[in-house]
């Protein structure tokens, strides 16, 4: 149950990270180089577009255009989504904000972490999250507090070797 509770707060993180990040897709070391993004014009843009991006249409042509099209695409993305998805998206946007500087730092090197994970183990890392979303909130509360009594060697273990049938080691007191 701890292994769900890292895992999940990963996840957390990446989640919060995922609005942190630039829509800039950082390039893998595996994969090639893409080729440079070419200019994307202001009217190639739909009207739903436009209208999610009017703060930057009088900027759009000074924009370098890997900007240009991660701000496309992030439009797009914004414009195909649900009312509901938008409100939750406004709502993780307004926790990031509110985050102190270190603390965003921290969420973004927790995401760079979880990306550079194989996918199989961003799978686990998913599951376990929607497994301890599923748990009373009363459980869950009970894994936090088993977690913060963790000393730092303990979690780093759980981690590394997470088995479901172990109990969580205790801190001494």
């Amino acid at each position: 149950m701890i292994r769900a509770l890292v895992l999940s707060t990963a996840l957390l993180f990446t989640a919060a990270g995922s609005w942190a990040q630039s829509p800039v897709a950082e390039p893998s070391a595996s994969a090639p180089a893409a080729a440079p993004a070419a200019p994307k014009a202001w009217n190639s843009l739909s009207p739903d577009q436009q209208r999610v991006l009017q703060g930057y249409q009088g900027k759009w042509d000074s924009l370098p255009p890997e900007r240009q099209q991660a701000l496309a695409k992030g439009s797009q993305r914004w414009v195909s989504m649900s009312p509901e998805q938008r409100a939750g998206a406004q709502q993780r946007f307004s926790q990031w904000r509110a985050m102190p500087p270190e603390q965003r730092q921290q969420v973004r090197q927790r995401w760079q972490q979880y990306r550079a994970l194989p996918p199989e183990r961003q799978q686990q890392v998913r599951e376990s999250f929607n497994r301890f979303r599923q748990m009373p909130p009363e459980r869950r509360q009970e894994l936090r507090r088993q977690w913060r009594q963790m000393t730092p060697d303990q979690r780093r273990r759980v981690i590394q070797h997470p088995s479901p049938e172990r109990p969580p080691p205790h801190r001494p007191h």
